[in-house]
């Protein structure tokens, strides 16, 4: 199958090329003229317009004496730019998705949550995060990294072009006590604060609004300026992405059903003050 080059596995690969690359402290021209590669290529491998040969990858990797565990990881993404869609249930491919969704998370221009029972990554707290963590079997070294990485990833909120943020959230995700009590308060007033922000969009959906699609599971639909659309699935032990129109269709479709039984801004921010008391 032709590589995509807008599929999930494709923007993790180019992201990682590029910032091994910077790692080593090479500049662009500079490693393409040790590796005999005209520049213009290896920046569209870098930016994601081709996607490069897997000997080519194993090449550059080589050359800049990538550890093996990195250089596994990334020529295992090799594989995923072959399909739209990427399913993962191995525990030790994760990193690779969350390369992926950091990728998607840079490039989107709107990122739409819906989070049945947690509170979604981007708007967690430290404490929360953490909390989290320490009740699932991540060993506590993974569980350090992934906590250091969330917590960059939540720079995007914040700049001179902020992503935009849509976040759709059960009630039963902000009652829940994660961690502590005081755990959880800081996570409502943390959560309180970035609604009121221009940026970002806080929906609670409330408990008594009956059954519906999205409890099935949490999702995060990324929109970006030219490309289309992906839908990012997390799973206990899995992660999955799901690439263009006929396969992302129905979770936009979700998300207008769920805004549709979602309190409104002002009324989510009410409640939220509410359980901050």
């Amino acid at each position: 199958m032709k590589p995509t080059s807008s599929s999930p596995g494709c923007r993790a690969l180019s992201a990682s090329l590029r910032e091994v690359r910077e790692a080593r402290k090479f500049g662009l021209r500079e490693l393409a003229r040790a590796l005999e590669v005209d520049p213009r290529l290896l920046s569209q491998w870098e930016l994601g317009v081709r996607v490069p040969p897997i000997e080519e990858v194993a090449r550059i990797l080589g050359y800049l004496r990538v550890d093996r565990v990195t250089t596994n990881r990334i020529l295992a993404l090799v594989q995923h730019t072959k399909n739209p869609n990427w399913l993962d249930s191995n525990p030790s491919d994760l990193p690779a998705a969350l390369t992926a969704v950091i990728q998607c998370e840079r490039s989107a221009n709107l990122i739409t949550n819906w989070s049945p029972l947690i509170i979604p990554g981007l708007l967690q707290t430290p404490d929360y995060a953490r909390a989290l963590l320490a009740a699932s079997e991540i060993k506590p070294e993974d569980a350090d990294m992934r906590l250091v990485a969330r917590l960059k990833r939540q720079r995007i909120l914040s700049g001179y072009e902020p992503v935009r943020v849509q976040a759709l959230i059960s009630e039963l995700a902000i009652r829940e006590v994660v961690g502590d009590a005081d755990i959880m308060s800081d996570q409502v007033d943390h959560l309180l604060r970035l609604a009121v922000t221009s940026n970002i969009s806080v929906r609670i959906v409330p408990a008594g609004a009956g059954y519906h699609p999205g409890w099935i599971g949490m999702f995060t639909l990324y929109d970006f300026p030219a490309d289309p659309a992906i839908v990012h699935l997390e799973h206990y032990h899995a992660s999955g992405f799901l690439n263009g129109l006929d396969a992302t269709a129905p979770y936009r479709k979700l998300v207008k059903l769920l805004l549709g039984k979602a309190l409104t801004e002002e009324a989510s921010q009410a409640l939220l003050r509410e359980l901050a008391r």
